[in-house]
Parts: C-alpha cells; structure tokens; sequence
C-alpha cells in the first residue's frame, strides 16, 4: 500500500525531505497540512523541525505506530499524530516523539511487547492484536457487549473505565491505556463473495466459512459459536491470504480494510458487529511514571484531546472515505471497488447476540471471564461494561458522546 503523503509527491522526494529534516517532521507537517504539494510540504516540514527543534527535550519519546502513516490516517484515524503534534506543543518541547510507522520499528502483532520491554515508549495497534501480549485487553471482546460505536465511546470517557479497564492493564501488563478509535468487528469476505454469493441476509450464509481471526481468545470464542472457523493469521498476512483463497473472509472493521488495501480483493464488507475493534494508543507504564507530575498532566490532556479528535474525525472518514454506509458516497474506497457494506437486520443481529453474548449463553465463556475478573481484582468485568454501554440511547451518534476526563472523578 502507498503511505505516502496524498499529492503529487515522490517516495523519492520523500525520502529526501525525510534525511533532512527527519521522519517524525515531515509526517506531522504531512499530517497537519493536508493535501499538499512538494513545495508546500517542504515549507511545513522545515516550520515544523524548527518548532520541535527550537530547545532541547527533556525526554524523547520512541512512538511504534505499527504500519500507519500521515497517509494512513486519512482512513482509519488512530490519532497517533496529532497526540505527539500536540504533547510536543503542550510541553513547549519538554516532549519530543519520534513517530515511526509503516511498521518499521514493530507491527500489529508485537508494538505491545516492544513497549513492555522498553525499545519503543508509546504504540498504537489493536487491542485485539495487542492481547497477545497483554491477555487482560480481552475484556473488551466480550461478543456483543457493546451495541454500538456510541457505547464504546461511552465507556472510554467514563471514569469507571479507569478501575475496569485502565489501573488492571497499567497494573499487570505494565501499560497506560491512552485512547483508542472504536469500531466493531465485521466479517470482510473475500472476492468469490461478489462473484459467486448473494448478499449476506442472515448467519447460515456465513456459516462454515473459514476466517482470520486476531490475537484475542474471546473473539475466537465468539467466531466459533457462529461457525465462522477462526484461524489465526497475522495482520501483514491477511491481504495475501485473501488474495489466494487461503481464507474465505477476515474478521477485522471496515477502516482497517480500507486502509490496508483490500478492499480490491473483497466481495462483500458484512457488518456484524460481533465484538470491539478498538485501535488503541498506550504509553509504558515506567515511562510514563519517570515524567514530572506536570508533563504527566499534559501526557494525559494530550490523550483526552485526541480522544476527542478521533471520535470525530474517524466518524467522518467512514462516511467520507471508508464507505460504510448506505448508500455509498460515490469516491469512497468501498464504491470504487464494488465492496458492498452490508447491514444486517436487527433480527439476524439479535439472533447473533443471543447465540454468542455471556449474558444468553455464559457457558463458554466462564474460563476466561473468571481469568478476566480474578486479574481485575475481583470486578465482574463483563457484567460492569455490559452496564456503561447501555447508560447511552441506542440512537445516539458517536460523534454525539460527551467527552469526559476519565481520570477524574469530579
């Protein structure tokens, strides 16, 4: 896939802009300016190598994005370069970030471990993905727990996300939950879909289908109690496994198909909602705890405002960009490739929920949900989020949720 700034700019002359001025520079100018022409990124790297240069840092941050990029954030909208654009200007450059995508430093599949063992400092990269190394983010992929992308916002702004979610992770794993995108999880079948099928209409159409399945253990339960066959493959893989018929379809949402070019290969984007697909940004823990109180605050004034900025932005992209929705925007990615976005009914989606979800059929998941609990200290993980994410109107619009400061309690 081109990561590279939207424009008529070489890899090369990017490359070039690269050595001097540096990476990290001409990403957030790339990030920050839009569509833009040699030239113009040119001035906007050298204004803002001269803002992060100005004085020297206090401490330099190794930020792992996994494989996104300026260019990548104009789809699925992780919000990594704007947490470091703003640190770095909140702190005056007390904070520095070094942004290091397009999977150069660590991939989906080890950002998390890398940032437990110090070589990188801050990550972005699934949850999902993510639970490989920190097993207790399987809290959020309870199937059906959230209803919607409204409610998972819900629950990353209340405060009692930070005794569910936030102080267990630090705690165990090490890691400073910060913020996160939020979609839910559908099915992204392959093109025999849009060739040989029908549109998807209900669960026997997806049954027996063999799919890629993430890191996490509780979506795999999840896709095994619909049929769906999970076999575990790695994010970088997935497109190739596709493409050859490995697989029948990927378990991921609609953005991160869209940003990782798949969408060519794709017959049908089957919006199931099945569990969290969360693109979340933590810090290391030790890391964090090594700041001065006062650039703590602003690490964690930094995060509430990308948090925000997300929730927005990302709320565009798939309307404006992804083309999930019905209708398509003509130009979005799924338009352009014929990848239908098929909505489900709520029946089939109610079928699904009570075939899958720990409050119809707990039975399969009582192993980890007493693993999950034990680690939470003794909290009913399940039954708590399941609760926040419903405090909110089924009909509210994600970009509609009242951002709050999680860590406080006033």
């Amino acid at each position: 896939m081109n990561h590279l700034p939207k424009g008529k700019i070489s890899k090369r002359d990017f490359l070039r802009l690269s050595g001097r001025y540096g990476m990290s520079s001409v990403m957030m100018a790339s990030a920050a300016g839009g569509v833009l022409s040699l030239p113009g990124l040119a001035s906007a790297a050298e204004s803002t190598y001269e803002r992060r240069f100005a004085k020297s840092a206090r401490h330099t941050l190794k930020f792992g994005a996994a494989g996104f990029s300026a260019n990548s954030e104009g789809t699925l909208v992780t919000g990594g370069l704007h947490f470091a654009r703003d640190l770095e200007e909140r702190t005056d450059g007390e904070i520095r970030i070094e942004y290091i995508g397009q999977n150069q430093i660590c991939g989906e599949g080890s950002c998390a471990e890398k940032t437990q063992q110090g070589i990188v400092d801050v990550f972005t990269a699934s949850t999902q993905n993510s639970a490989a190394a920190a097993p207790y983010l399987n809290i959020l992929d309870y199937a059906y727990m959230f209803p919607s992308r409204a409610a998972q916002y819900h629950f990353l702004y209340h405060p009692d996300s930070q005794k569910i979610l936030r102080d267990p992770l630090r705690k165990r794993h090490g890691l400073q939950f910060l913020f996160s995108h939020c979609e839910l999880r559908g099915l992204m079948m392959g093109r025999a879909w849009a060739k040989d099928k029908p549109i998807v209409t209900s669960l026997g159409d997806l049954a027996g289908t063999k799919n890629r399945v993430t890191g996490t253990q509780l979506g795999r339960i999840a896709m095994d109690l619909l049929d769906l066959n999970p076999v575990p493959v790695a994010w970088e893989e997935t497109l190739d496994g596709l493409k050859q018929g490995l697989i029948d379809g990927a378990e991921t949402w609609a953005s991160a198909a869209a940003y990782a070019n798949m969408a060519p290969v794709l017959g049908q984007a089957v919006d199931l909602r099945l569990f969290c697909g969360t693109e979340a940004t933590s810090m290391n823990a030790e890391v964090f705890d090594s700041l001065s109180g006062e650039l703590q605050d602003a690490v964690m004034e930094s995060a509430y405002q990308t948090q925000i900025y997300v929730q927005n932005a990302q709320e565009a992209a798939l309307l404006n960009v992804v083309g999930a929705s019905n209708p398509q925007l003509p130009g979005t990615i799924f338009e352009q490739h014929n990848v239908p976005f098929v909505e489900l009914s709520k029946d089939v989606l109610a079928e699904a929920e009570q075939r899958t979800a720990p409050e119809f059929n707990p039975q399969p998941w009582e192993k980890w949900r007493e693993r999950l609990n034990n680690w939470s200290g003794g909290q009913d993980t399940y039954t708590d989020i399941h609760r926040i994410a419903r405090e909110i109107s089924s009909d509210v619009l994600p970009e509609n949720v009242e951002p709050r400061r999680w860590w406080r309690t006033t």
